[in-house]
């Protein structure tokens, strides 16, 4: 399958009420920029797609679906240099939480060490969605064994009166109480988040399996009324 062909394909793998269900989901978007192909197809397509280079330098695209599948792409590659430099012709493109939240490029997990320097830079960019791809990326890198409680003071800074953007900062501090949860508390106990943030870490943290009943008895102390 060639690019000139995609469209035709997508058209065809329509599924109308997966079409609407994610509508709902992405408000934000224009309902005639969403087809409704299920995410295991636009894989099928990604993996068949003969002309990636060609693609890929084809920006903006036309729908949320060709967006999905320039994500399933940056995932294959195994390069980092070439993600980098992929992320950052698409990264400014990228208009939706759903889209932001697909890239995960497998070969971030090899590279921590180059990787960071992007994060911070994604971090304090003036475009919400990149800001959010980048907090999201310290998440999932470095709250392990990478971690360094200097990493917390990032998504604290970031003064973005976005709803996805504060979502993700909450998300990314609740996580954070669940697997570094002494260098985390502070952030709680000390009050350094906004309070719709505050509450919001506090509500996902106490939801989240992976914080300690004890753990979520002590932050539900410090909700915010």
């Amino acid at each position: 399958m060639r690019t000139n062909q995609l469209t035709a394909v997508l058209y065809e793998s329509r599924d109308e009420a997966y079409r609407q269900m994610q509508v709902r989901l992405i408000p934000n978007l224009d309902p005639d920029s969403i087809i409704g192909v299920r995410t295991p197809v636009l894989r099928e397509i990604a993996k068949k797609l003969e002309d990636k280079e060609v693609f890929l330098k084809s920006l903006p695209h036309n729908c949320f679906e060709e967006n999905q599948i320039h994500c399933f792409l940056l995932e294959q590659e195994k390069d980092f240099t070439c993600v980098i430099s992929e992320l950052e012709r698409f990264l400014p493109f990228v208009d939706n939480w759903a889209t932001c939240d697909q890239l995960r490029p497998q070969c971030f997990r090899s590279h921590h060490q180059e990787l960071l320097p992007w994060i911070q830079a994604w971090i304090a960019s003036e475009k919400p969605y990149t800001v959010r791809f980048g907090i999201e990326m310290l998440m999932v890198h470095f709250l392990d064994a990478d971690f360094h409680e200097a990493h917390l003071k990032l998504p604290a800074k970031v003064d973005f009166d976005e709803y996805y953007v504060r979502m993700m900062i909450a998300w990314y501090y609740a996580t954070a109480l669940a697997k570094q949860y002494e260098a985390a508390f502070p952030y709680v106990a000390e009050h350094k988040l906004s309070p719709w943030i505050h509450n919001k870490t506090i509500q996902k943290a106490v939801e989240s399996y992976r914080v300690t009943p004890e753990h979520k008895q002590e932050l539900i102390r410090y909700r915010l009324k």
